[in-house]
């Protein structure tokens, strides 16, 4: 009896799972569908431009140790490890997407992209 109630089990996980698979099926068969399809593939994307990202600039970097952290005052300096007239790093993020140059726009702070990282090596990264 216990053996007969595993099997039912068992039985019914696969016929779940089975289920499942044809639902994911056929919602990648209508994206598909979708896509060859250039109006409903710009609606596709629309969604995605309203997800935030993180973006950041990159100066430079430093280790140090707390007690010369915590011995900081107003006017200290931190060197950090690139030259000045290296270009700064941009990360979305935290994916390092592309070098660049600080300029000043209306009295911010702003980057000049000059060497946008490529999607390969960005993938590449990835792995």
């Amino acid at each position: 009896m216990a053996e007969s109630k595993k099997q039912e089990a068992a039985d019914i996980a696969q016929d779940s799972q089975e289920s499942r698979t044809e639902t994911s099926r056929g919602r990648l068969e209508s994206a598909a569908g979708d896509a060859a399809n250039g109006q409903n593939q710009a609606k596709g994307i629309d969604f995605l431009l309203d997800v935030p990202l993180q973006v950041s600039v990159e100066v430079g970097r430093a280790r140090m140790l707390i007690k010369d952290f915590l011995q900081m005052k107003e006017g200290g300096v931190i060197e950090l490890d690139k030259l000045a007239d290296e270009p700064l790093d941009l990360y979305v993020n935290s994916r390092l997407i592309a070098r660049g140059e600080a300029v000043v726009v209306n009295e911010k702070f702003g980057l000049r992209l000059i060497d946008v990282v490529s999607p390969s090596e960005r993938i590449e990264k990835l792995r």
